[in-house]
């Protein structure tokens, strides 16, 4: 004698007095198969005293020519409320955990752990307005130290830039005063250099002699 529904969230229970069938597994293995992947139970294996209730079959599936309500051959069960049955699941969960939570474990090492855990989980905050202003004034710290760092890297390419222009005017000038054999720059400058005529370079010169660096 059936005693319950096997589909997930459904309370049918066997009650002569009310007009619900309950309906074995069938035996035949893929008719088998098929009802259990409909009833999306994890795990679940039916045996010969497991049920389905007549609530998860559609009218056209039942048989009525004899006294009983019967199955036909190829029905199959099609009406399932899964939507109800999670959401009941949900609310099981979410009374356990409040549950759990109104017992808390006490001692101050439970909210030493949790303020660890908290800034593990948040690395980029800070615990008090004090130490968020002392990274700020490091930082500002570090950004002037880089600035520093910057301009004095320009004035030394500048320089370096003067030194090279100078070298390249003074050697190209012995050359148009023929104090230099004709061609010996080019094995003395950089290519880049050799291959700029002479009224380039004073310009260049001019221009390197009146440029300022911008502020930093």
């Amino acid at each position: 004698m059936p005693t319950n529904c096997a589909a997930a969230g459904c309370a049918a229970t066997y009650n002569k007095h009310i007009n619900i069938s309950f309906h074995r597994f069938p035996l035949d293995p893929k008719r088998r198969k098929e009802w259990v992947r409909l009833v999306r139970r994890k795990n679940f294996v039916p045996g010969k005293h497991t049920f389905l209730c007549s609530k998860h079959f559609e009218a056209s599936c039942f048989d009525l020519t004899g006294q009983t309500r019967r199955l036909k051959m190829d029905a199959v069960p099609t009406i399932f409320d899964f939507c109800t049955h999670i959401k009941s699941m949900k609310l099981k969960s979410r009374s356990l955990l409040k549950k759990n939570d109104s017992f808390p474990p006490t001692g101050p090492w439970n909210l030493k752990s949790n303020s660890q855990q908290v800034l593990l989980e948040h690395s980029y905050a800070f615990r008090n307005p004090m130490e968020a202003k002392k990274r700020i004034i490091k930082l500002e710290k570090e950004i002037a130290s880089l600035r520093r760092k910057m301009k004095t890297c320009l004035q030394r390419e500048r320089r370096a830039t003067q030194r090279w222009i100078k070298a390249t005017c003074f050697v190209k000038n012995l050359e148009a005063n023929n104090m230099l054999p004709k061609g010996l720059s080019e094995h003395i400058l950089p290519t880049v250099l050799n291959n700029l005529p002479l009224e380039d370079f004073k310009l260049l010169e001019q221009d390197q002699q009146g440029k300022t660096f911008p502020v930093l």
